[in-house]
């Protein structure tokens, strides 16, 4: 009878192991997503205290290059050497990085603990997804999106607000020192409870090609940080870091085709389901974080919004996103289907779109409500589903490359969103200045398209109008080409072939079968 016991309790054991695991991943997710929305709503206190105006850029470019170019040699090293072990340690590495920024006494060392954070923090996205693609085969993983779009939804409302309260309250250190716990129990839970086969490959790292990858993409990321604002998109500087880039990155895919252990297997692309939904993965991080960028800002200089509340402002389009990926996610598991979801989201997000480009001063923040729902009824079709369809295209010994690329094109292409959606946004805003709040007008834009609330409020009343017409023209041209854009991710899915989804199907044979969980309680 105890025996019997026993094995009718084994996969509630497992069942439950496997959301402790959860639980965890979720847990190092938020911080990876979290991080930066925090460290901006300190940024101004930051510089209150340690001073440095000029190098305020530095701190989040520092990071976020340093996360891009980590973010495939992480996958890789996952893949040769083991899951487990390989997410704990960037796990460590963000938590030194976020305590050393926390104690940093001028704005030199707080640049560079950023970057060692953004090293640690490239990472944790793709252990997140790698692992889960371990665990659950790719049937069953739908169940699981809407907790990872709740958790993406839960970071970007609650990010600005958590870090104004943290740091009015407990000051800007605390932004960084937060993660400190939250980090220690996710690490605490996946020593414990998850149990993976340990790996140790006989090839050596690529230490070129992980060279020529990351001078690739620290040159394409600094053109689409710099271009436009530090610089001119026709100065020699923006040309030289196209130069290496391109040389960079020509270089790197060459090699590949040589190396005995390549960082990025170059096979994975002859999968046509792994290639498309890369590309979509680009297209969606281009809307999704040019969405984030200028709808609040939108919000606040033509509808008069609190900046306060600007994470609450984005709730339509983050809510239609969680409902929508839960959805996806519960029919993708229970029929194997998932075609439908990248056409449906890609027509939604160039409607979606193409409606937010309608916007003028006149709109109701009910009629932008809506709009932004369309965008997120699309985002949400697609947030998930490219990870899922991407895993599902690859064999499992290039699980971590293919999380990891997937995740690089849509970090790349939130970096080209917002630098070329801000380049065109700007250019108008001071272009309508000029023509309607003259001399005026021109010399309010002349430094930054950008008023903040306060600033807006002492302009004058023509140019105060002025400026907010300008901003609805300036969103008016970024959401068209977010729409135009979004067109090439509609191609893009019109071509995806349904494979049956590893795991999936009534009768499979023990060979098929997909492998129990591999955790322990």
């Amino acid at each position: 009878m105890a025996d019997t016991q026993t094995v009718e309790t084994e996969p509630d054991k497992k069942q439950r192991s496997v959301r402790v695991v959860l639980l965890a991943l979720m847990i190092t997710m938020m911080l990876a997503m979290l991080d930066n929305m925090i460290v901006g709503t300190a940024m101004p206190t930051i510089v209150g205290e340690l001073g440095g105006l000029e190098h305020l850029s530095w701190v989040v470019t520092a990071y976020t290059l340093a996360t891009a170019a980590a973010t495939p040699l992480w996958g890789k090293l996952g893949d040769m050497y083991g899951r487990k072990g390989v997410f704990m340690t960037s796990i460590v590495l963000f938590l030194i990085g976020s305590a050393l920024s926390g104690m940093a006494q001028d704005m030199g060392q707080l640049i560079g603990f950023r970057a060692v954070q953004g090293l640690g923090a490239g990472g944790l996205m793709v252990g997140v997804m790698a692992i889960i693609g371990d665990l659950i085969p790719p049937r069953e993983r739908g169940k699981y999106q809407g907790m990872m779009a709740g958790v993406m939804a839960l970071a970007m409302i609650g990010g600005p607000l958590v870090g104004g309260t943290i740091t009015d309250n407990w000051g800007w250190r605390w932004s960084f020192y937060i993660n400190l716990p939250l980090g220690v129990v996710s690490l605490g839970l996946i020593s414990a409870v998850l149990h993976l086969p340990k790996k140790r490959a006989q090839a050596r790292i690529d230490y070129l090609g992980a060279a020529l990858l990351t001078v690739g993409i620290t040159s394409i990321v600094l053109v689409t940080t710099w271009g436009g604002t530090e610089y001119a998109w026709t100065s020699a500087r923006i040309m030289e870091l196209i130069g290496i880039g391109v040389a960079a990155l020509v270089g790197f895919v060459f090699w590949q085709t040589k190396a005995a252990e390549p960082v990025v297997p170059l096979h994975i692309f002859r999968s046509r389901n792994f290639t498309l939904m890369s590309i979509i993965g680009f297209i969606t991080g281009f809307v999704m974080f040019g969405a984030t960028l200028f709808l609040p800002l939108y919000q606040q200089a033509v509808q008069g919004a609190s900046a306060t509340n600007s994470g609450l402002l984005l709730l339509p389009m983050l809510g239609a996103m969680l409902v929508t990926s839960m959805v996806a996610g519960r029919i993708t598991t229970d029929s194997g289907r998932y075609y439908v979801f990248p056409v449906v989201g890609s027509v939604l997000m160039v409607i979606g779109l193409y409606l937010l480009s309608t916007m003028d001063t006149g709109t109701s923040r009910f009629t932008s409500g809506v709009f932004m729902a369309v965008v997120g009824l699309g985002m949400g079709c697609l947030m998930q589903i490219t990870m899922l369809v991407a895993q599902n295209s690859v064999d499992m010994k290039d699980m971590g490359v293919a999380s990891s690329s997937t995740t690089l094109f849509r970090t790349l292409g939130s970096s080209f969103g917002v630098a070329i959606m801000g380049a065109l946004f700007n250019h108008r805003v001071q272009d309508v200045m000029a023509e309607r709040g003259g001399e005026q007008g021109a010399k309010v834009t002349e430094q930054s398209a950008t008023v903040s609330a306060k600033g807006l409020e002492k302009l004058p009343d023509t140019v105060r109008e002025a400026y907010q017409f300008a901003v609805s023209a300036g969103t008016h041209s970024a959401f068209l080409l977010g729409a135009i854009v979004a067109v090439v991710s509609l191609v893009a899915a019109m071509f995806v072939k349904e494979v049956p989804l590893k795991g999936a199907g009534p009768q499979k044979s023990a060979d098929d079968a997909a492998p129990a969980p591999l955790v322990e309680v």
